[in-house]
Protein backbone atom coordinates (compact mmCIF):
# COMPACT_ATOMS: atom_id res chain seq x y z
CA UNK A 1 0.00 0.00 0.00
CA UNK A 2 1.52 3.12 -1.26
CA UNK A 3 0.76 7.27 0.49
CA UNK A 4 0.45 9.69 -1.29
CA UNK A 5 2.44 12.91 -0.74
CA UNK A 6 0.57 16.26 -1.47
CA UNK A 7 1.94 18.61 -3.11
CA UNK A 8 2.83 22.27 -2.05
CA UNK A 9 0.14 24.83 -3.24
CA UNK A 10 0.83 27.91 -5.12
CA UNK A 11 -1.64 30.60 -5.92
CA UNK A 12 -1.51 32.44 -9.05
CA UNK A 13 -3.39 36.06 -8.45
CA UNK A 14 -3.78 37.05 -12.00
CA UNK A 15 -4.09 35.56 -14.92
CA UNK A 16 -0.85 33.98 -16.99
CA UNK A 17 0.15 32.40 -19.90
CA UNK A 18 -0.66 28.53 -19.70
CA UNK A 19 2.18 27.04 -21.12
CA UNK A 20 4.56 28.86 -18.99
CA UNK A 21 2.09 27.77 -15.67
CA UNK A 22 2.70 23.89 -17.29
CA UNK A 23 6.30 24.64 -15.88
CA UNK A 24 4.51 25.17 -11.92
CA UNK A 25 1.90 22.35 -12.20
CA UNK A 26 4.96 19.93 -12.55
CA UNK A 27 6.02 20.78 -8.94
CA UNK A 28 2.93 22.31 -7.53
CA UNK A 29 -1.05 22.02 -7.13
CA UNK A 30 -1.74 25.58 -8.19
CA UNK A 31 -4.87 28.15 -8.16
CA UNK A 32 -5.18 30.54 -11.04
CA UNK A 33 -7.23 33.70 -11.34
CA UNK A 34 -8.86 33.85 -14.34
CA UNK A 35 -9.14 37.66 -14.67
CA UNK A 36 -7.55 40.15 -13.17
CA UNK A 37 -8.71 42.17 -10.19
CA UNK A 38 -7.40 44.13 -7.59
CA UNK A 39 -7.04 42.41 -3.69
CA UNK A 40 -7.40 43.88 -0.08
CA UNK A 41 -5.39 42.59 2.68
CA UNK A 42 -7.62 40.75 3.85
CA UNK A 43 -8.32 38.76 0.72
CA UNK A 44 -4.87 38.34 0.13
CA UNK A 45 -4.35 36.68 4.00
CA UNK A 46 -7.77 34.28 2.77
CA UNK A 47 -6.22 33.12 -0.30
CA UNK A 48 -2.33 32.72 1.04
CA UNK A 49 -3.03 31.18 4.21
CA UNK A 50 -3.55 27.93 2.72
CA UNK A 51 0.11 27.91 0.04
CA UNK A 52 3.53 27.84 0.25
CA UNK A 53 4.20 30.25 -2.75
CA UNK A 54 2.47 32.76 -4.93
CA UNK A 55 3.08 34.75 -7.69
CA UNK A 56 1.40 38.36 -7.62
CA UNK A 57 0.75 41.49 -9.74
CA UNK A 58 2.50 44.21 -8.63
CA UNK A 59 -0.12 45.57 -6.87
CA UNK A 60 -1.22 42.97 -4.60
CA UNK A 61 -0.24 44.06 -1.08
CA UNK A 62 1.01 41.94 1.32
CA UNK A 63 2.44 43.34 4.89
CA UNK A 64 2.71 42.31 8.17
CA UNK A 65 -1.10 41.41 8.62
CA UNK A 66 -1.23 39.42 5.65
CA UNK A 67 1.96 37.30 6.58
CA UNK A 68 0.65 37.06 10.64
CA UNK A 69 -2.63 34.55 8.53
CA UNK A 70 -0.29 32.78 6.49
CA UNK A 71 1.32 30.34 8.36
CA UNK A 72 2.55 28.17 5.38
CA UNK A 73 3.83 30.37 3.18
CA UNK A 74 7.91 30.24 1.88
CA UNK A 75 8.17 32.29 -0.77
CA UNK A 76 6.59 34.73 -2.93
CA UNK A 77 7.50 35.81 -6.85
CA UNK A 78 6.23 39.59 -7.82
CA UNK A 79 5.70 39.69 -11.43
CA UNK A 80 7.31 42.65 -12.20
CA UNK A 81 10.57 44.71 -11.12
CA UNK A 82 8.31 47.05 -8.21
CA UNK A 83 7.46 45.60 -5.14
CA UNK A 84 6.45 48.51 -3.04
CA UNK A 85 3.51 46.39 -2.50
CA UNK A 86 5.51 44.36 -0.58
CA UNK A 87 6.52 45.01 2.88
CA UNK A 88 9.92 43.22 2.63
CA UNK A 89 11.19 43.66 6.60
CA UNK A 90 7.90 41.80 7.50
CA UNK A 91 8.79 38.90 4.99
CA UNK A 92 12.39 38.88 5.66
CA UNK A 93 11.31 38.37 9.71
CA UNK A 94 8.77 35.44 9.09
CA UNK A 95 11.60 34.01 6.49
CA UNK A 96 9.57 34.63 3.46
CA UNK A 97 11.68 34.92 0.06
CA UNK A 98 10.55 37.60 -1.64
CA UNK A 99 11.68 38.12 -5.64
CA UNK A 100 11.28 40.29 -8.54
CA UNK A 101 12.18 40.50 -12.62
CA UNK A 102 14.53 42.60 -13.18
CA UNK A 103 16.17 43.19 -16.58
CA UNK A 104 13.56 41.46 -18.79
CA UNK A 105 11.38 44.20 -19.37
CA UNK A 106 14.59 47.20 -19.49
CA UNK A 107 14.44 47.62 -23.08
CA UNK A 108 10.50 47.33 -23.69
CA UNK A 109 10.20 50.08 -20.99
CA UNK A 110 12.37 52.60 -22.26
CA UNK A 111 10.87 52.29 -25.65
CA UNK A 112 7.74 53.27 -23.95
CA UNK A 113 9.13 56.16 -22.35
CA UNK A 114 10.03 57.36 -25.99
CA UNK A 115 6.97 56.69 -27.07
CA UNK A 116 5.59 58.85 -24.45
CA UNK A 117 7.95 61.64 -25.19
CA UNK A 118 7.04 61.82 -28.68
CA UNK A 119 3.17 61.48 -28.10
CA UNK A 120 3.21 64.34 -25.56
CA UNK A 121 5.19 67.15 -27.69
CA UNK A 122 3.39 66.23 -30.87
CA UNK A 123 0.06 66.17 -29.56
CA UNK A 124 -0.52 62.30 -30.85
CA UNK A 125 -3.35 61.41 -28.75
CA UNK A 126 -4.57 64.48 -28.83
CA UNK A 127 -4.56 64.93 -32.92
CA UNK A 128 -6.15 61.31 -32.95
CA UNK A 129 -8.74 62.27 -31.39
CA UNK A 130 -9.51 65.53 -33.10
CA UNK A 131 -9.26 63.69 -36.34
CA UNK A 132 -11.96 60.97 -34.92
CA UNK A 133 -13.87 63.71 -33.73
CA UNK A 134 -14.90 64.72 -37.44
CA UNK A 135 -13.28 68.05 -36.63
CA UNK A 136 -10.18 67.99 -38.84
CA UNK A 137 -11.97 70.84 -42.47
CA UNK A 138 -7.99 70.12 -44.12
CA UNK A 139 -4.63 71.22 -44.11
CA UNK A 140 -4.20 74.21 -41.81
CA UNK A 141 -0.45 75.95 -41.18
CA UNK A 142 -0.89 76.30 -37.44
CA UNK A 143 -3.12 73.09 -36.36
CA UNK A 144 -1.59 71.50 -33.36
CA UNK A 145 1.79 72.73 -32.54
CA UNK A 146 3.78 71.09 -30.46
CA UNK A 147 7.00 70.71 -29.31
CA UNK A 148 10.63 69.11 -30.78
CA UNK A 149 12.23 66.46 -29.56
CA UNK A 150 15.58 66.18 -31.46
CA UNK A 151 18.25 68.38 -30.08
CA UNK A 152 16.30 69.33 -26.37
CA UNK A 153 17.98 68.28 -23.06
CA UNK A 154 17.08 64.90 -21.46
CA UNK A 155 16.76 64.83 -17.85
CA UNK A 156 16.22 61.82 -16.32
CA UNK A 157 15.51 60.95 -12.62
CA UNK A 158 16.47 57.83 -11.33
CA UNK A 159 19.18 56.29 -13.46
CA UNK A 160 18.71 52.11 -12.95
CA UNK A 161 18.35 49.91 -16.16
CA UNK A 162 15.82 51.25 -17.06
CA UNK A 163 17.30 54.95 -16.90
CA UNK A 164 19.82 53.73 -18.67
CA UNK A 165 18.40 52.52 -21.75
CA UNK A 166 16.38 55.64 -21.67
CA UNK A 167 19.47 57.74 -21.76
CA UNK A 168 21.24 55.20 -24.77
CA UNK A 169 18.63 56.01 -27.09
CA UNK A 170 18.88 59.87 -27.09
CA UNK A 171 21.86 59.99 -29.23
CA UNK A 172 19.53 59.11 -32.14
CA UNK A 173 17.78 62.67 -31.16
CA UNK A 174 21.29 64.13 -30.76
CA UNK A 175 19.78 65.03 -27.37
CA UNK A 176 22.47 65.96 -24.76
CA UNK A 177 21.54 63.70 -21.25
CA UNK A 178 21.72 64.82 -17.74
CA UNK A 179 20.76 62.74 -15.17
CA UNK A 180 20.21 62.49 -10.88
CA UNK A 181 20.18 59.62 -8.86
CA UNK A 182 20.69 58.75 -5.51
CA UNK A 183 23.99 57.71 -6.42
CA UNK A 184 26.01 59.02 -9.40
CA UNK A 185 26.75 56.34 -11.62
CA UNK A 186 30.75 55.06 -12.62
CA UNK A 187 32.52 56.71 -15.16
CA UNK A 188 32.18 54.22 -17.79
CA UNK A 189 28.70 54.07 -17.54
CA UNK A 190 28.33 57.59 -17.90
CA UNK A 191 30.56 57.31 -20.99
CA UNK A 192 27.63 54.80 -22.04
CA UNK A 193 25.37 56.29 -22.12
CA UNK A 194 26.61 59.78 -22.88
CA UNK A 195 25.27 61.07 -19.64
CA UNK A 196 25.81 64.47 -17.47
CA UNK A 197 25.12 63.83 -13.48
CA UNK A 198 23.65 67.18 -12.04
CA UNK A 199 22.27 67.93 -8.66
CA UNK A 200 18.40 67.52 -8.28
CA UNK A 201 17.93 71.39 -8.70
CA UNK A 202 19.64 71.31 -11.89
CA UNK A 203 17.92 68.81 -13.50
CA UNK A 204 14.98 70.47 -12.63
CA UNK A 205 15.66 73.67 -14.26
CA UNK A 206 17.85 72.36 -17.81
CA UNK A 207 15.43 69.61 -18.60
CA UNK A 208 13.21 70.03 -21.75
CA UNK A 209 11.91 66.72 -20.90
CA UNK A 210 11.96 64.81 -17.61
CA UNK A 211 11.67 61.16 -17.46
CA UNK A 212 11.10 59.67 -14.14
CA UNK A 213 12.41 56.14 -13.85
CA UNK A 214 13.11 55.94 -9.94
CA UNK A 215 11.38 53.37 -7.34
CA UNK A 216 8.54 54.39 -5.38
CA UNK A 217 9.72 54.27 -1.56
CA UNK A 218 9.16 56.64 1.19
CA UNK A 219 11.24 58.64 0.34
CA UNK A 220 10.62 59.08 -3.66
CA UNK A 221 7.11 59.63 -2.85
CA UNK A 222 5.76 63.00 -3.77
CA UNK A 223 9.53 63.59 -5.58
CA UNK A 224 7.90 65.36 -8.11
CA UNK A 225 5.30 68.08 -6.35
CA UNK A 226 4.47 71.68 -6.58
CA UNK A 227 7.42 73.26 -5.65
CA UNK A 228 9.18 70.67 -8.32
CA UNK A 229 7.16 71.55 -11.11
CA UNK A 230 7.44 75.46 -10.47
CA UNK A 231 11.47 74.82 -10.99
CA UNK A 232 10.76 73.23 -14.65
CA UNK A 233 11.00 75.64 -17.60
CA UNK A 234 7.18 76.52 -18.70
CA UNK A 235 7.86 74.59 -22.01
CA UNK A 236 9.06 71.13 -20.58
CA UNK A 237 7.55 68.12 -20.33
CA UNK A 238 7.27 65.30 -17.35
CA UNK A 239 7.15 61.89 -18.70
CA UNK A 240 6.68 59.35 -15.94
CA UNK A 241 7.21 55.45 -16.35
CA UNK A 242 8.05 54.69 -12.71
CA UNK A 243 5.14 54.70 -10.27
CA UNK A 244 1.76 56.93 -9.99
CA UNK A 245 3.26 57.95 -6.17
CA UNK A 246 6.04 59.58 -7.03
CA UNK A 247 4.47 62.63 -8.61
CA UNK A 248 1.31 64.69 -6.63
CA UNK A 249 -1.41 63.67 -9.15
CA UNK A 250 -2.84 67.07 -7.66
CA UNK A 251 -0.44 69.21 -7.95
CA UNK A 252 0.51 68.26 -11.81
CA UNK A 253 -3.22 68.86 -12.30
CA UNK A 254 -2.76 72.30 -11.43
CA UNK A 255 0.37 72.80 -13.44
CA UNK A 256 -1.30 71.43 -16.44
CA UNK A 257 -3.98 73.82 -16.31
CA UNK A 258 -2.25 76.87 -15.48
CA UNK A 259 -0.15 75.53 -18.63
CA UNK A 260 3.36 76.13 -15.97
CA UNK A 261 4.40 73.48 -17.67
CA UNK A 262 3.70 72.28 -21.48
CA UNK A 263 2.73 68.92 -20.98
CA UNK A 264 2.78 65.59 -19.35
CA UNK A 265 2.83 61.62 -20.29
CA UNK A 266 1.87 59.37 -17.57
CA UNK A 267 1.63 55.51 -17.76
CA UNK A 268 1.27 55.43 -13.75
CA UNK A 269 -0.90 57.10 -11.13
CA UNK A 270 -1.54 57.70 -7.74
CA UNK A 271 -4.48 55.59 -7.30
CA UNK A 272 -4.59 53.22 -10.00
CA UNK A 273 -6.88 52.36 -11.87
CA UNK A 274 -8.28 55.55 -11.18
CA UNK A 275 -7.29 58.49 -12.75
CA UNK A 276 -8.85 62.27 -11.45
CA UNK A 277 -11.35 63.02 -13.42
CA UNK A 278 -9.60 67.13 -13.36
CA UNK A 279 -6.77 64.79 -15.21
CA UNK A 280 -8.72 63.03 -18.08
CA UNK A 281 -10.15 66.56 -18.99
CA UNK A 282 -7.15 67.67 -19.87
CA UNK A 283 -5.41 67.96 -23.37
CA UNK A 284 -2.27 68.93 -22.55
CA UNK A 285 -1.54 65.35 -20.73
CA UNK A 286 -1.22 61.79 -22.69
CA UNK A 287 -2.15 59.04 -20.53
CA UNK A 288 -1.78 55.38 -20.54
CA UNK A 289 -2.83 52.62 -18.65
CA UNK A 290 0.86 50.89 -16.64
CA UNK A 291 1.59 49.27 -20.07
CA UNK A 292 5.37 50.33 -20.30
CA UNK A 293 6.25 46.92 -20.32
CA UNK A 294 3.71 45.50 -22.67
CA UNK A 295 5.23 43.95 -25.73
CA UNK A 296 3.56 40.01 -25.47
CA UNK A 297 7.76 38.85 -25.76
CA UNK A 298 8.53 41.21 -22.77
CA UNK A 299 5.19 40.21 -20.83
CA UNK A 300 6.29 36.30 -20.98
CA UNK A 301 9.67 36.80 -20.12
CA UNK A 302 8.81 38.56 -17.22
CA UNK A 303 6.34 35.78 -16.30
CA UNK A 304 8.96 33.44 -17.23
CA UNK A 305 11.12 34.73 -14.98
CA UNK A 306 8.95 34.87 -12.02
CA UNK A 307 7.99 31.26 -12.38
CA UNK A 308 12.13 30.33 -12.51
CA UNK A 309 12.26 32.78 -9.14
CA UNK A 310 9.00 30.80 -7.06
CA UNK A 311 9.81 26.88 -8.46
CA UNK A 312 13.54 27.81 -7.16
CA UNK A 313 12.55 29.39 -3.73
CA UNK A 314 10.55 26.59 -2.92
CA UNK A 315 13.03 24.17 -3.22
CA UNK A 316 12.58 22.45 -7.13
CA UNK A 317 14.22 22.52 -10.18
CA UNK A 318 17.63 22.47 -11.01
CA UNK A 319 18.12 25.96 -9.15
CA UNK A 320 16.69 24.58 -5.89
CA UNK A 321 17.08 26.85 -3.01
CA UNK A 322 18.68 29.64 -5.53
CA UNK A 323 16.53 31.77 -7.04
CA UNK A 324 18.01 33.96 -9.26
CA UNK A 325 16.04 37.68 -8.21
CA UNK A 326 16.13 37.36 -4.76
CA UNK A 327 15.26 41.25 -3.88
Amino acid sequence: MSTQTSRPRVWVSRPLFDDILDRLREYFDIEVEERDRDWTREQMAQKLRDKAGAILGVADPVDAGVIAQTPLLRAIANRGVGYNNLDIAALKKAGIVATNTPGVLDETTADFAWALMLATARRVTEAERFLRAGQWQGMSFHILLGGDVYGKTLGIFGMGRIGQAIARRAAGFRMPVIYHNRSRLDVATEVDCKAEYVGREELLARADFLVLALPMTAQTRHAIGAAELASMKRDAYLINIARGGVVDDAALIAALKEKRIAGAGLDVFEREPIVPADMLALDNVVLTPHIGSASLATRRAMASLAVDNLIAALGCGPNAGRPPNII
